[in-house]
């Protein structure tokens, strides 16, 4: 009762201006909002892009205006589900601004051709068809929201005075991915596989398919079983259900997990506990390997998404001060 009646406390100096995490959401809603009218005529849905903005907007004055009202910790915590709430529907809207620019995957696709010799999208899965290994990989991959969600919750419970920075540590790097989105229209190998046909792919042949995505969706097919349970987590649930052909370079799932796998690390050694570590781990090595198992990226954008998490942490966590 202690701790719930805590929450509700009035904080002693409360914050009057927004959190870096919502300066972050505020600067990238207007500068896509620049875009999205200098681009009208070329996009498929600006109608829709336009009242998002609008409502993203709407949302984050209105819990600022509530907490100005109650500063106390659990409007903090409205603050940030407010934000975060919106993060899926950022990223489905990086397609609605690249699709208007030519992809991009032949190059990657390349790139992991002339590295290799073969596509490792294709040809992972083949090489280990296993269920348990398969259902592994689908475990790791749906595992990162929740080490993202995780991450937060440890700082607010171990490190309350750190919570919002951390919470703008991971933020700011989801905009900054969603940036690089927006301008790199690339959309990984379980689309463009599917677009340029299994002989071209099995044969290192890689067309350029220009604007095909713009009107395209359809999606290769995912490795395992039907009936397998981590799979269809994936294959029929958020995961999918969220999924556009956009963001595959560099990968942000490898690129955020890295970010908070930082923040977990720097969390265990001030504390000398290494619990959440050792759960971090295994799930992190899962969701490396899937992202080119199930055919989401190339192994080029797992490479970049490693190294740009790793920049990402030591940048944000030294030039985010505390709130």
């Amino acid at each position: 009762m202690k701790s719930i009646k805590a929450l509700f406390e009035p904080s002693k100096k409360p914050q009057k201006g927004l959190y870096v995490f919502e300066w972050a959401a505020m600067i990238y809603l207007f500068a896509t909002l620049a875009i999205t009218l200098f681009c009208y005529t070329d996009l498929v849905n600006p109608g829709e892009m336009l009242t998002g903005r609008i409502r993203a907007l709407i949302i984050t004055l209105v819990v600022w205006g509530v907490y100005r009202m109650l500063p106390c910790r659990m409007m903090v915590i409205l603050r940030v589900a407010a934000q975060s709430s919106l993060l899926p529907w950022w990223y489905a809207d990086t397609y609605e601004i690249n699709r208007i620019l030519p992809n991009l995957d032949h190059v990657f696709a390349a790139a992991d051709q002339w590295m290799f010799g073969f596509q490792p999208s294709l040809y992972f899965s083949q090489a280990c068809p296993w269920t348990i290994f398969s259902e592994y990989m689908y475990l790791g991959y749906y595992s990162y929201f929740y080490l993202v969600l995780a991450t937060s919750i440890l700082y607010y419970i171990y490190r309350n005075d750190e919570f919002v920075k951390a919470v703008s540590v991971i933020t700011v790097a989801f905009f900054l991915y969603y940036i690089f989105f927006d301008f790199v229209p690339v959309v990984g190998p379980q689309y463009y596989y599917q677009a340029i046909g299994l002989d071209n792919v099995v044969n290192g042949v890689f067309p350029d398919v220009g604007n095909y995505f713009r009107t395209h969706q359809e999606l290769f097919p995912a490795p395992g079983s039907e009936g397998d349970f981590f799979r269809s987590f994936v294959e029929s649930g958020t995961v999918r259900d969220g999924e556009r052909p956009t963001a595959a370079f560099p990968s942000s799932h490898i690129g955020l997990s890295t970010v908070v796998g930082c923040m977990i690390a720097r969390l265990c050694w001030q504390r000398r506990r290494w619990w959440p570590m050792y759960v971090f781990i295994p799930l992190f090595i899962g969701l490396t390997l899937a992202t080119v198992y199930i055919h989401a990226h190339y192994v080029v954008d797992g490479i970049f998404g490693f190294l740009s998490g790793v920049a990402l942490y030591f940048i944000l966590w030294k030039t985010i001060k505390k709130q």
